[in-house]
């Protein structure tokens, strides 16, 4: 099968079509024919060597919808021609997404979403898992008042919708050309990039702002970032937490019911074909991309 990797590190020039074999699956895993594959931030980042990896070849691609092809032993209450979307989770990891067909843990995948086409439903696994994940990690009760950076993009923009649901009053910060989106996801108050913000009893960090977005809170508030070991030292009693996205096969099925009733919108930028994935990754580093950009083998 084709498979989109790199063997060097640097910008997308270094994204290379690789013939390889088709994996199979082990125990407890299933092999998914893939349809669409979401290009995500963190897959410029290994491209660009953050994650390290040296002398490997390295995969892409963290989301995946398609359906199962192959199911390995032990697995139960799926069968092959199922339709699914999941999380391939791993930043040093052989084979990816971005390829004809990828093996997941069994509970890494998810119905897909009835309601959307393909593109749409390969754009939630990552995305969703992040912005869901950090929602519960605030621990707002409903009514208290929260701040979401990046409020425009994939993740920031779930991320409002999602707090605006549970009940917390949404302020997103965004550029200023995305008031009208960001209100129509949910927020409650919009800030242009660079206008204060606060004071807010909780932050959830999208746009990685750092000590910028700690500054919004209000004392004994709470700060939720996005990248493992990059949040702002905590102060005023502000409590500061991470969180790292994890294949969740279960809350990746909740997400799917809310996209299915209408209650999460999901928005793709570009559709590109597996063979141009190249080309993905240079319109990923274009700035002001609203929506998920996506790969189809």
């Amino acid at each position: 099968m084709l498979a989109a990797v790199v063997t060097g590190f640097g910008g997308p020039e270094r994204v290379e079509l690789a013939e390889v074999p088709v994996p199979r699956p082990e125990a407890g895993q299933v092999r998914i024919r893939v349809a669409a594959a979401g290009l995500n931030p963190v897959d410029a980042g290994v491209r660009a060597g953050v994650f390290g990896g040296a002398g490997q070849r390295l995969g892409l691609g963290w989301d995946v919808a398609g359906e199962i092809d192959e199911i390995g032993p032990g697995v139960t209450g799926w069968s092959r021609g199922d339709r699914v979307v999941g999380l391939h989770y791993g930043t040093v990891k052989p084979l990816g997404t971005h390829a004809e067909y990828a093996v997941l843990d069994v509970g890494a995948v998810a119905a897909a979403p009835a309601t959307v086409d393909v593109p749409a439903a390969a754009a939630l696994p990552l995305a969703g898992l992040t912005a869901a994940r950090a929602v519960d990690q605030l621990g707002l009760a409903p009514g208290s008042s929260v701040l979401v950076t990046g409020a425009a993009g994939v993740v920031g923009g779930l991320a409002v919708q999602l707090a605006a649901r549970a009940g917390l009053v949404v302020t997103a910060l965004a550029g200023p050309g995305d008031e009208e989106l960001v209100r129509s996801l949910g927020a409650a108050a919009f800030v242009p990039r660079g206008a204060p913000a606060g004071p807010v009893d909780g932050v959830l960090d999208a746009a990685v702002l750092g000590g910028a977005a700690l500054a919004h809170v209000r004392d004994g508030g709470v700060y939720v970032g996005l990248i493992p070991n990059h949040a702002p030292a905590a102060e005023r009693g502000v409590r500061v937490e991470e969180q790292e996205v994890a294949a969740d096969g279960e809350l990746l099925a909740r997400l799917v019911s809310l996209v299915e009733a209408g209650a999460l919108t999901l928005r793709v930028s570009d559709v590109f074909p597996l063979a141009e994935a190249a080309k993905a990754h240079e319109r990923l580093a274009t700035p002001g991309v609203r929506g998920r950009i996506i790969l189809t083998p």
